[in-house]
């Protein structure tokens, strides 16, 4: 991306949209929808694809895990194409993964941001994308938990940022994965004494 500096109403402007977008609570109204019951009240009570798997609708769990990684997509991928700035871009994205993590309409508590995360990366870089959605099956498929998974596709976001974009949009890989650390760290605390639910565990 070619260096531009947005005004600061622009900036506020992507932001907002961001925020806006991100906070769209897919799952919750999937669930409700698709008769699935309160979200809220099943498994972890967290609003994401992971949770939604346990209900038992795996069409439900593939439709959120879609719809939460367009919102991430999304705004980098229109904050772009309107603005072509770089400043506006990664704040639009970075406010997206916020808002899915934080939304308004549900006091601001929300999901942990994996997919939103992830939707994000390819949209930056494809090659990232793809490098982090193979990080997060890596660490999944060896532990059998979602949150593992996460943990390693945000801890390699980075380095593999580093290794293909050429936009460098180093500060906002170290940010986002601060932030899913961040959102994760009950479940750290749960790995570590070996009770956090592996996937498709409906408890």
């Amino acid at each position: 991306m070619p260096v531009i500096e947005s005004s600061f109403f622009l900036l506020t402007v992507w932001a907002t949209i961001g925020y806006l977008l991100g906070s769209i609570p897919f799952g919750i109204l999937i669930a409700k929808i698709m008769k699935l019951g309160n979200l809220r009240e099943i498994g972890s009570g967290n609003i994401g694809a992971t949770n939604v798997l346990r209900t038992g609708n795996k069409t439900a769990a593939a439709l959120t895990l879609l719809l939460d990684a367009s919102k991430g997509a999304t705004a980098f991928s229109v904050a772009w194409a309107i603005t072509g700035a770089q400043d506006a871009t990664q704040l639009a994205s970075l406010t997206a993964m916020i808002g899915h993590c934080y939304p308004i309409w549900l006091k601001f508590k929300g999901g942990k941001g994996v997919a939103t995360f992830l939707g994000l990366m390819l949209a930056l870089n494809i090659f990232v994308g793809t490098a982090c959605c193979l990080a997060w099956l890596v660490g999944a498929g060896i532990s059998r938990i979602s949150s593992v998974g996460a943990l390693v596709a945000a801890a390699t976001s980075t380095f593999f940022i580093s290794l293909f974009d050429p936009t460098k949009a180093i500060a906002l890989g170290m940010v986002l994965t601060f932030l899913v650390f961040w959102r994760h760290k009950e479940n750290i605390v749960r790995i570590w004494a070996g009770t956090e639910p592996k996937i498709g565990t409906k408890k």
